[in-house]
């Protein structure tokens, strides 16, 4: 593993420049707000966890407001009559689409279940428990990969926050139809995955595998998220040892070449989230040998050899092109950006002792 590159202070400068009274917007032209694409629930779903991870080093009151004002951008996007979540909203207020998305429904899903772990007690954690409550339903008819994933994980927190029930009646039956997903999986080594086009996000799967296996007590689920896991991490590790991430200019089709552009952070981040799990599962050194490697590719480690974040300002690029690192900082990039930053600092601040899991003993005892 290479030598571990530097951390850098929470800088919150770029985010507040993204934010307005209503919320963070989703476009940037260079580092200036772009108001014609408005804002997205996605985006500020990001921002929550954003908040989260912040106060751990700033304390509560330097986030407070954006906290407060983003579960209420929440509360917002959420429609009662449909039991799900609207995503895009012009700067102005009004929303531009009825509940469609997946995405977003887990993504607000997850956000809200990590205020009702990780906030103090109050009005505005009560506000997320009510919200989260209201939401949960409609999980049930998830049906694309990434979005049960999402739920997963939601499902992991709020649990693990003290809640039961349908949360649990839930988690384990969107666990059981990822596991299935995958299921037919196993014999193709070539392409362990379900579907003809690897796109965005691709280790947010093999994630929530790995942590429902662990919290259900599944270890060939954990198994299987750890297999999908490696070979994500193999395909995507350049001859020289750096990240080079599936590109969304063509992405990676079956039996063809992964595009090698636009590379984005949230490929990056995604990598790193999940290897974070793996390695706190097994303690195998490859998993945090991964985490660096993605934390590296925001800062110069990557094939534009030049860095995508820009920690002095708390701002990150769109991706990298065939030009290099975009001009551009949009609200994803700055918050993928965010969060690598807080996991790598949190993982190397505990020491990096984890839980260890022996999951081929498991296997064969269960």
């Amino acid at each position: 593993m290479s030598e571990a590159l530097p951390l850098y202070p929470v800088n919150r400068r770029h985010l507040d420049v993204l934010t307005t009274e209503v919320g963070i917007m989703q476009h940037a032209q260079g580092a200036v707000p772009d108001p014609s694409h408005g804002y997205c629930t996605d985006d500020v779903s990001r921002a929550l966890l954003v908040d989260l991870l912040h106060q751990r080093e700033l304390g509560w009151e330097p986030v407070a407001a954006s906290f407060s004002r983003n579960v209420t951008f929440l509360a917002e996007a959420f429609d009662g009559s449909t039991g799900r979540f609207r995503n895009l909203r012009r700067a102005d207020g009004d929303w531009l689409d009825a509940p469609n998305s997946e995405d977003a429904d887990a993504r607000a899903l997850q956000a809200l279940a990590e205020v009702i772990l990780s906030a103090p007690a109050g009005a505005v954690r009560s506000d997320a428990i009510i919200l989260f409550e209201r939401a949960l339903p409609t999980a049930s008819r998830v049906r694309f990969l990434r979005p049960l994933a999402g739920v997963i994980l939601a499902c992991d927190s709020a649990i693990r926050a003290g809640l039961r029930d349908e949360v649990m009646d839930i988690y384990r039956w969107a666990a059981n139809q990822l596991s299935q997903s995958f299921g037919h999986t196993v014999a193709d080594i070539s392409w362990p995955w379900p579907e003809n086009l690897i796109t965005y996000e691709n280790e947010l799967p093999a994630q929530a595998l790995v942590v429902a296996g662990r919290s259900l007590g599944r270890p060939r689920m954990v198994q299987a998220g750890l297999r999908v896991l490696d070979w994500l991490i193999d395909a995507q590790t350049n001859a020289d040892g750096h990240l080079r991430t599936v590109g969304n200019a063509g992405w990676w089709p079956r039996g063809g070449l992964a595009a090698r552009y636009d590379q984005q952070p949230i490929s990056a981040t995604t990598l790193l989230l999940a290897a974070e799990t793996a390695y706190e599962a097994t303690g195998a050194p490859r998993y945090l040998a991964a985490v660096e490697s993605a934390y590296g590719w925001f800062l110069g480690r990557n094939d534009a050899n030049a860095s995508v974040a820009q920690p002095e300002e708390g701002a990150c690029g769109d991706g990298i092109g065939p030009a290099g690192v975009s001009r551009n900082q949009g609200a994803e990039s700055t918050l993928m950006w965010l969060i690598a930053l807080e996991h790598v600092r949190g993982l190397r601040a505990r020491g990096v002792q984890p839980q260890r899991m022996d999951v081929d003993a498991l296997a064969v005892a269960s």
